[in-house]
């Protein structure tokens, strides 16, 4: 964060040498600048950028629409599918109010019922297919098996007013078919009194083993106890399935070993403190489907550590590489996505918002953020969005690791820092929007390199940038295209391959654009409405000691305007703002060496460059 008050000075003085400025101007109303009086987050003394595109009016709710879905060749070899395994004994079990009936025997599997708590003990070696329908208030399923099995939920609806719906005591793998046409509802009990010593009890549909969900009826969860689905090995669910979760009292959906989302619509509602709407103790990857995740538990203290809620938390690392995946959390607290090591997006859609603000304990806090990651964050493509709106401490995308960009599209709206990097930044390619109203859009703690893609960066008032590097480390611009507004701009870095401009005008609401000496257009940017003063802009191809021109209210025509850019589109008409001469390194000194760089005067209407 750049905090040179003397260079700040220095600048306020600069401006009360100019003249020739009408009040009909567009561009004459010149901004004061303020210095910095109170730290990090929040300490702007000029407001941000209003910027009301998609990233700031999206929402997220809950969707159990269907969703058409056509699933790839079945892998032969894997047994979680289950087609691959084959059935040769099958029982049926049909619930009725305060009883239940079994239509057959087999040899070594015993089924037991005591009024409607049904309960499964096999020993076969044959694999055995078990369907359940009907309806019971009270009532309940337990499996034992020592061998993997399907389980079809064919119309069931089970309440279970003491214990889990559903308890499968097996480590071997589930199958769970939801039988095309159907609604199937589990609910437990507000606790649970009937557990039999030395067994896990730990959702309303729980199990020892594998749960490999398929077929596309329906699974509605209701968990008023613990956690909605949980497996103490892994949860896959594929393509077609519709399952709702909605738990008061825990998580939502946890594989504690891995949770694999290759398909299907999954919503999942959690409201108790420090929640979890989908979880993994490991690993966790989504391909495919629409997955909606929706807390609203604020965290709190367990064990003397403070946790918050989360839509999705993986305790290792998170794959996104298809499929949709919208995320809301409103708990003070609360994170969209979280992990502990790195995360990786390849593709897909992925919408972010979190509303809660900071959770204070002690000396200790948890703040709301959007997709924050303890190890790297790697973007290589997909579409996300990520909005947060719980004022200081709420980041948009943060990585204590390194974060790299390079494809995709990317769009953040922050009140604090909308991209943050403990490490190094890399912007590599692709298309990225940063707009943070009282902090810098892109704030690496160690180096930040620009390397190409299309990246639009609107700080905070002064002090904030909207590109920083830490104390000590630098901005090195080698390609791309960058256009930044803040209330200040740090240095770029004199080795950076790609020289750039930087200048100081109030344009809010201007369509500006930029010609290279010979009038070619290099790029053109509708400017949001108050947006700050302190402009900088690179282009593809722009070198050092060059002039280009800066006009304002002009139009373009041809290319792709994405955000208000256009870097490929034909620039006509306007007025010229000046005309500047491009430099390496141009900006505020990070290290308090004063103004510098490349522009040259703007023909009475500010400086050229600094």
């Amino acid at each position: 964060m750049t905090k040179n008050i003397l260079s700040l000075i220095a600048l306020i003085s600069s401006f009360a040498l100019m003249i020739g400025c009408s009040n009909d101007d567009p561009v004459s109303d010149w901004s004061d600048w303020t210095s910095d009086t109170g730290g990090n987050g929040g300490s702007s003394q000029t407001s941000g950028t209003s910027y009301t595109g998609e990233v700031a009016t999206f929402d997220v709710s809950i969707d159990t629409s269907t969703l058409a879905e056509t699933e790839g060749e079945i892998p032969a070899d894997d047994d979680d599918y289950v087609e691959n395994t084959t059935f040769t004994q099958s029982l049926s079990i049909v619930y009725d109010g305060t009883t239940a009936t079994c239509d057959k025997t087999i040899d070594n599997v015993t089924v037991t019922m005591d009024g409607a708590d049904v309960t499964i003990n096999s020993l076969t070696d044959e694999k055995v297919s078990y369907t359940i329908s009907g309806t019971t208030t009270d009532g309940s399923l337990k499996i034992y098996s020592s061998k993997k099995f399907q389980l079809v939920l064919n119309g069931v609806s089970i309440t279970n007013p003491t214990a889990a719906a559903i308890n499968i005591q097996s480590s071997k793998r589930a199958y769970v078919v939801l039988a095309d046409g159907t609604t199937n509802t589990l609910t437990d009990g507000s606790s649970y009194t009937d557990v039999t010593d030395g067994e896990d009890m730990k959702a309303c549909f729980f199990s020892e083993g594998q749960l490999c969900f398929s077929g596309s009826g329906k699974l509605n969860v209701y968990a008023n106890c613990k956690a909605g689905i949980r497996s103490d090995d892994y949860v896959m669910i594929r393509p077609n399935t519709n399952i709702y979760v909605k738990a008061t009292a825990g998580n939502g959906i946890k594989g504690n070993d891995a949770l694999y989302i290759y398909g299907g619509v999954i919503n999942v509602e959690t409201s108790a403190l420090a929640a979890k709407a989908l979880s993994t103790d490991g690993h966790m990857v989504i391909s495919g489907g629409r997955t909606t995740a929706v807390t609203t538990g604020n965290a709190t203290v367990e064990d003397n550590e403070l946790t918050g809620s989360a839509g999705i938390k993986a305790d290792s690392t998170l794959t996104i590489t298809g499929g949709e995946l919208y995320v809301k959390s409103t708990g003070n607290g609360g994170k969209g996505i979280s992990t502990d090591m790195q995360t990786y997006i390849k593709g897909g859609t992925v919408r972010v918002i979190t509303t809660g603000k900071t959770f204070s304990y002690g000396s200790d806090d948890s703040k709301a953020k959007g997709i924050k990651a303890d190890g790297d964050i790697i973007i290589s493509g997909g579409d996300v969005m990520v909005r947060t709106e719980g004022g200081e401490g709420s980041e948009g995308i943060e990585s204590k690791g390194e974060m790299t960009i390079e494809g995709g599209q990317v769009q953040v709206k922050t009140y604090d820092d909308a991209l943050n990097s403990k490490g190094n930044l890399y912007l590599n390619g692709g298309y990225v929007l940063a707009v943070a109203s009282n902090n810098d859009a892109i704030d690496a703690n160690k180096n930040l390199y620009i390397n190409g893609g299309n990246i639009i960066a609107l700080g905070g008032g002064a002090p904030e940038n909207p590109l920083d590097a830490a104390e000590g480390y630098s901005i090195y611009v080698n390609g791309g295209n960058v256009i930044g507004m803040g209330g200040s701009t740090a240095q770029t870095a004199s080795s950076s391959k790609q020289a750039s401009i930087a200048y100081s005008a109030s344009v809010s609401g201007q369509k500006i654009g930029l010609l290279d000496s010979e009038g070619n257009s290099m790029m053109y940017f509708e400017v949001p409405s108050t947006s700050q003063t302190a402009v900088y802009m690179t282009a593809d191809g722009m070198t050092a000691n060059q002039k280009y021109t800066l006009n304002y209210g002009v139009s373009v025509s041809g290319g792709t305007t994405w955000n208000g850019m256009n870097t490929t589109g034909t620039i006509s008409g306007g007025s010229q703002l000046g005309e500047l001469t491009a430099s390496a390194s141009v900006g505020q000194s990070m290290g308090g060496g004063g103004m510098n760089g490349g522009g040259q005067g703007m023909g009475g209407r500010g400086p050229g460059g600094w």
